[in-house]
């Protein structure tokens, strides 16, 4: 038998000596960091010449997004929390290593204006727009539904859910024949989950949307589709104020691989989707990129 390690085995394996960070989460904060540079990533010029609107891209596998789609040749605008400054700055920093332009915008998904405003900046600041990506969410583990405020249940879905939908709405005048719409899902989405009814839920509601979505776009030349992603090694999860340090330092040993995914490894699934050159047949698909797992439960 090979002695040879699996490729699969390459990445950091739980545990790992991170306990919880404070939301909103810096990646910057985390052990071991996340990796997002994706150096045996090969381009090919897919994206040469477009723009992109990565939400969510300080961190995380918006951050990695950014980057393979900067290394296709795309220019990129990304956004964040104004307290996520620091990720996005590093982020930008990645793009313009790739040699493509990058913009950030800072504010908050919640509001129905600060989505006009992200399509709004994108389109006037780098010439057009694309590939819309919603990637950007809100999540928090809770005991018991008793426990969920009212609140939290609304900013889940109005990060998650209504920011999809307004951005779509918003970003709709600017798309032309050939342009992609892509969502982060989640397994969660898929089979639930016990401690995320919140965004379980939102999920969910972005796999349908997504779908509807599709057959509403396809005859505009629009494609319409959704990764949903296992485990990942991100602030979100590492900043869930429901999660224990233990948690955290074991967070995705249950993955029929043995760890979390690194978000370098979730990107090349969003290139596939926003490449008409790749995916020109494929709209209202959601892709589980899930560890192994092979069953929604």
């Amino acid at each position: 038998m090979s002695t040879e390690t699996k490729p699969q085995e390459k990445e950091p394996k739980p545990p790992f000596p991170q306990g919880k960070i404070a939301k909103p989460g810096l990646e910057s904060e985390l052990s071991p960091r996340p990796l997002y540079k994706a150096p045996e990533y090969m381009p090919a010029g897919k994206l040469n010449g477009k723009v992109a609107l990565v939400t969510g891209g300080d961190s995380g596998i918006g951050r990695a997004v950014a980057v393979l789609y900067a290394r296709e040749g795309a220019d990129v605008a990304i956004t964040g929390l104004p307290a996520e400054q620091s990720d996005s700055q590093e982020t930008r920093r990645a793009v313009e290593e790739e040699g493509r332009r990058c913009i950030i915008i800072e504010g908050d998904l919640s509001s129905r204006e600060f989505c006009r405003s992200c399509i709004e900046q994108t389109v006037t600041k780098l010439g057009r727009l694309d590939v819309l990506v919603h990637n950007a969410a809100h999540q928090n583990h809770w005991d018991a539904l008793e426990d969920v405020p009212d609140e939290e249940w609304d900013r889940t879905f109005r990060v998650n859910v209504y920011a999809y939908f307004w951005l779509v709405k918003e970003a709709l005048p600017h798309l032309n024949p050939g342009s992609a719409i892509i969502a982060t899902g989640s397994q969660t989405g898929i089979a639930g989950s016990e401690g995320l009814p919140a965004y379980s839920s939102t999920k969910g509601a972005i796999h349908t949307f997504t779908k509807t979505l599709s057959q509403m776009l396809l005859d505009r030349g629009i494609r319409v589709n959704c990764v949903a992603p296992g485990p990942v090694w991100t602030p979100l999860n590492a900043a869930d104020i429901g999660r224990s340090d233990q948690e955290v330092a074991t967070f995705g040993e249950n993955a029929p691989i043995g760890r979390p995914a690194q978000p370098e490894e979730i990107a090349p699934a969003y290139v596939f989707l926003a490449s008409d050159a790749d995916s020109r047949y494929i709209s209202g698909e959601v892709l589980n990129v899930l560890g192994g797992t092979t069953t929604a439960g």
